[in-house]
């Protein structure tokens, strides 16, 4: 079970939203976590665009 509240999640940009919704719906959820924990270990409290294309690579889709 993860350790973290939805407070503790980041926020999304608008841009970096779309960019998720371009994600297949069935791996989303986990997509969406990853990036979270990406944004964290990078000391953000935001999910940029970046970010989500950098997830991106970094999972070969």
């Amino acid at each position: 079970m993860n350790n973290f509240n939805i407070e503790d999640s980041p926020r999304w940009t608008a841009d970096a939203q779309a960019k998720l919704k371009n994600i297949p719906f069935f791996v989303r959820t986990q997509a969406r976590q990853r990036i979270e924990e990406l944004a964290r270990a990078a000391g953000s409290d935001e999910v940029t665009v970046d970010m989500v294309e950098q997830a991106r690579l970094e999972f070969g889709q």
